[in-house]
């Protein structure tokens, strides 16, 4: 005889008939996913268009003589790549006065510090909001496993008071349950992939930015070895 499940099984059955607390959970759930989805499509326009500024930035730098003609080349140019070259340009100008009198080392060593910060601070901005994706991935599958123990509890409850084991009675709480356990899956999946793939994008990054600023540092020693040169130069011709 075919029984008649007194539930609509289908996913929006299941989640009218849960309870509150189980529905606040996939709730949550279902939120933390569009968080994700909405994180992978800025994030990834962030990462691309970052990447594109600091390889135009390196080719800049490479192609250049001197700091001065990589600060023309960037004067229109925003992002890391074009403030690394205007904070060794402002590094040496502050500087330009005691180096007739002191060697280079210390404007090298002054024009990496202010570098290396440029670098981390222009990592930071790109790291964020991957620490939300590597929670809801952490966190996800054991708060829809909190859903599925408070439903199953509830179902038991319920059995209990039908006092039967009859199948039809039986599945429709255990799968509203389950119900939460899948949604913790679908939310912690995507959050996973998609934050590995972030990490490694940013790696890439930061290697991009450092080769910039490694171009930059050699812009500079190139500009202070001119300005040793130059005194000879007069002399000679003199």
């Amino acid at each position: 005889m075919e029984l008649n499940l007194p539930h609509d099984l289908s996913p929006w059955g299941m989640f009218i008939a849960a309870d509150i607390i189980v529905k606040a959970v996939m709730i949550g759930l279902a939120f933390a996913s569009l968080v994700t989805w909405t994180i992978w499509l800025a994030k990834s326009l962030e990462i691309f268009g970052g990447k594109l500024r600091v390889r135009r930035a390196v080719r800049a730098i490479g192609d250049a003589a001197t700091l001065k003609q990589a600060s023309h080349a960037l004067d229109r140019s925003g992002g890391p790549g074009a403030l690394l070259v205007r904070a060794a340009e402002e590094e040496t100008a502050l500087s330009a006065g005691a180096l007739d009198h002191v060697g280079g080392d210390g404007l090298k060593e002054r024009v990496t510090s202010r570098l290396s910060r440029i670098e981390a601070a222009a990592s930071r901005r790109m790291s964020r909001g991957t620490g939300l994706l590597a929670t809801i991935g952490s966190t996800a599958p054991f708060v829809g496993l909190f859903g599925t123990v408070w439903g199953i509890m509830n179902a038991f409850i319920g059995i209990s008071q039908a006092q039967t084991t009859n199948l039809a009675v039986v599945a429709p709480g255990i799968a509203e349950a389950l119900l939460a356990t899948a949604m913790g899956l679908v939310a912690a999946i995507p959050a996973v992939v998609v934050y590995n793939v972030f990490a490694r994008s940013i790696a890439g990054y930061r290697q991009i930015l450092a080769d910039a600023s490694a171009g930059v540092e050699r812009l500079v020693s190139r500009d202070l070895d001119f300005r040793a040169v130059a005194p000879a130069t007069a002399l000679a011709a003199e």
